[in-house]
């Protein structure tokens, strides 16, 4: 990250400490990687964009975490939040996001979905609740997926999960990190998504990545095309910027990869395509005294 010179990093609690047999040994592990994060942050100018908490792979999360019927489960899933939350906020993050990737359901012949999403907002506001008591002044940021691996996610876009906080109270108090590749398999494009977001009011994150045109699923694939990050950009602009958010890539090598330099090469290309299409906006502006988004 140094020698890329990006100033800030991401991460959910579980890629950087594993699962303990108990919650106590599992904060117990996340403290112990935290205190080695925040050495290594002293030594430069790098903190966390954002951190989370990964609330899907683990067995107990099969039914959801937030809309989880088992109140075991929704407990634990708060108890994991809380961490999460005080660690981001210990080590300088200036986000904080929710995915649920399983927040939704299989099937509604056995969903109550008016219980669920009511559960989930008394989730979030919870989590309001405790920001506010820790003294942690970064945005609470959702991230819309509309499936993948539950059929139906309730956080299914932008304009869903608007709704969602309008009826629940919450639009105050979150905001939306958009995913490019999220929005393409909800049936929208990226920039689509973003100005859903900006028009009102609710942007604050990026992940700017894409997917493969060719498969339905979430490919998480570095952004190379300037054309889309010209669109993109455009929104980021007419936003007046992201601030105290920012651009996450989310993005992975193909199993195909066999350099250590393709990291390095990726994320380079990632960065250039981006900066290509600021550029594009701005000549836009120069040229026509404003974004042509069309």
């Amino acid at each position: 990250m140094e020698k890329l010179g990006v100033e800030r990093w991401c991460f959910h609690d579980r890629d950087i400490a594993p699962d303990g047999k108990t919650l106590a040994e599992t904060n117990a592990n996340l403290d112990e990687i935290v205190e080695l994060a925040k050495q290594l942050q002293s030594e430069t100018n790098i903190k966390p964009l954002w951190g989370t908490a990964q609330l899907f792979m683990h067995p107990r999360y099969m039914h959801g975490a937030a809309t989880s019927p088992e109140v075991k489960v929704y407990a634990y899933a708060a108890a994991q939040v809380k961490k999460a939350l005080e660690v981001t906020h210990y080590l300088g993050g200036e986000n904080y996001v929710f995915w649920g990737g399983r927040e939704g359901y299989q099937t509604l012949l056995n969903t109550d979905m008016k219980r669920e999403l009511e559960h989930l907002a008394n989730f979030l506001q919870a989590a309001v609740n405790h920001k506010k008591k820790i003294g942690f002044n970064g945005t609470l940021l959702i991230e819309p997926k509309p499936q993948e691996p539950t059929k139906h996610q309730y956080d299914w876009d932008v304009a869903t999960t608007f709704s969602f906080l309008q009826k629940f109270g919450l639009t105050g108090e979150f905001k939306i990190n958009v995913e490019c590749n999220h929005a393409t398999l909800s049936g929208h494009s990226c920039h689509h998504e973003l100005e859903t977001a900006r028009i009102n009011d609710i942007l604050g994150n990026i992940d700017a990545n894409t997917g493969d045109p060719q498969v339905g699923w979430d490919t998480d694939e570095f952004l190379t095309d300037i054309s889309e990050a010209t669109l993109i950009m455009s929104s980021v602009v007419k936003n007046d910027g992201l601030a105290p958010g920012g651009f996450n890539f989310d993005a992975k090598l193909r199993r195909e990869s066999t350099d250590v330099e393709d990291l390095f090469i990726a994320h380079i290309s990632g960065m250039d395509t981006m900066a290509r299409g600021l550029r594009n906006v701005a000549k836009l502006i120069e040229v026509t005294g404003d974004i042509i988004s069309s």
